[in-house]
């Protein structure tokens, strides 16, 4: 699915009730909320992060004379829970990272909307929040970009290319925030952040994958950029993702990330065409730790390479897991499917057979692609294992199905799938 799919959607529900909403000659219901009193700080606190000039959103809300026309629109995408875009289900107070109104929140939007969306009193607005140009999480520390344009045709497959950024680190780095900002959101479908360099000493290891599930095919085709193969001394690490929806990578309190000095980036990036060519020059913020953290933060995956949905099936499970040879910490879990995926589960399973629900995804979207980040990391013993199950929808019904005809096997493209999820864990 291409990132500009995704504004479209979100514009066709927008746009389909945009033309309900009440003229300004419509009187107001008394006691109705009022946007500078009431609903700017909703907004201010749930929205705009997205929902402003150069974002992802397509419409700002950072002023009455914006968000009003869109007024009918907020009450429908907040009624039907399409917005804020949040898929787990779990309480409240589950993930530090959710995107959820309170009922209050709900319902004051909801009456301002239904009562002629006014604007109240100046007087009554918060000073609107400010944002670092170009960056969610602020200014980064370092700011390193791809060193060409990329060149994306109008149509046909792209494969996989691979961008190499020397990051000239004169000493190890820890690191707090990475940020990947693409030049052209509407062209980059994902991008993996790897970080080559020569380990300053060996790390213990805290988790396998399941070895028989981690084959997949093998590339059809190279990219015009393939992987370099004379890095074998500096050994890969993934350290942050990027995809439709993804937020910044931001290690929680008491971690970082660590990067050896002399490294560099590798970034895999996944292009797609959308009928119109254009160029691409992607950059990584990266914001220093102000101390040494009291643990490493690791990103890790784990996937089923060896999944197949027959043709027209509608509800295909496929399961693979991910065990622990040492005892960690897991911060955070990221589940990525394609355009077939449909939900997710995972369990922690003890070493003594005892099984705990860690995260529930019963409305998974392509289209919003989260890092579900725990408030209370789970603490993992040797020999637990992580089991995730994802559910596939290959029939007719399923609208956003290239092609249900096909058997689907794991694959790098979109009109392919995967099984894939990222783990975000420190050792004990």
């Amino acid at each position: 699915m291409r990132n500009s799919l995704i504004l479209l959607g979100i514009l066709t529900v927008l746009i389909g009730t945009r033309a309900a909403v009440p003229t300004r000659a419509q009187q107001p219901v008394a006691n109705t909320p009022t946007f500078t009193r009431d609903v700017a700080p909703i907004l201010f606190k749930q929205c705009v992060s997205c929902h402003r000039p150069g974002e992802i959103a397509p419409m700002s809300l950072m002023t009455y004379e914006l968000a009003r026309p869109w007024a009918k629109s907020i009450l429908k995408v907040i009624s039907n829970g399409t917005m804020p875009p949040w898929h787990a289900d779990a309480p409240v107070g589950t993930f530090h990272n959710e995107r959820i109104l309170t009922d209050a929140e709900r319902t004051t939007l909801t009456a301002w909307a239904a009562g002629g969306a006014p604007k109240g009193d100046d007087r009554d607005l918060p000073s609107a929040p400010t944002f670092a140009e170009g960056w969610v999480l602020g200014t980064p520390d370092a700011v390193l970009e791809m060193q060409e344009d990329y060149q994306v045709p109008a149509t046909g497959t792209v494969e996989y290319e691979y961008f190499y950024i020397p990051t000239n680190f004169s000493e190890s780095k820890w690191v707090k925030s990475i940020e990947v900002r693409p030049g052209n959101r509407a062209l980059v479908h994902h991008v993996l952040v790897h970080y080559r360099g020569k380990p300053e000493a060996a790390r213990v290891p805290l988790a396998r994958a399941n070895a028989k599930d981690m084959q997949t095919p093998e590339s059809r085709h190279a990219g015009q950029r393939p992987q370099r193969t004379d890095l074998k001394d500096m050994p890969q690490r993934l350290i942050a993702t990027y995809a439709p929806g993804t937020n910044p990578q931001a290690a929680p309190d008491g971690t970082a990330f660590r990067l050896e000095a002399g490294g560099m980036l590798e970034l895999q990036m996944h292009y797609t065409a959308i009928g119109k060519a254009g160029s691409d020059r992607t950059k990584v913020g990266i914001t220093f730790a102000k101390e040494p953290p009291s643990r490493e933060l690791r990103a890790q995956q784990f996937f089923n390479g060896t999944m197949r949905l027959p043709p027209g099936a509608a509800d295909v499970a496929v399961t693979t897991d991910l065990e622990f040879v040492n005892n960690a910490t897991v911060w955070g879990i990221f589940p990525h499917t394609h355009l077939r995926g449909k939900k997710w589960d995972y369990k922690l399973v003890l070493p003594g057979g005892e099984t705990r629900a860690i995260l529930s995804v019963p409305r998974y979207d392509f289209n919003w692609q989260t890092y579900y980040m725990f408030a209370q990391p789970l603490d993992v013993p040797k020999g637990a294992k992580i089991v995730s199950t994802a559910w596939y929808d290959n029939s007719p019904a399923n609208k956003a199905n290239p092609d249900p005809s096909k058997e689907v096997l794991w694959g790098d493209q979109t009109w392919e799938e995967m099984q894939y999820s990222g783990v975000l864990l420190s050792p004990n």
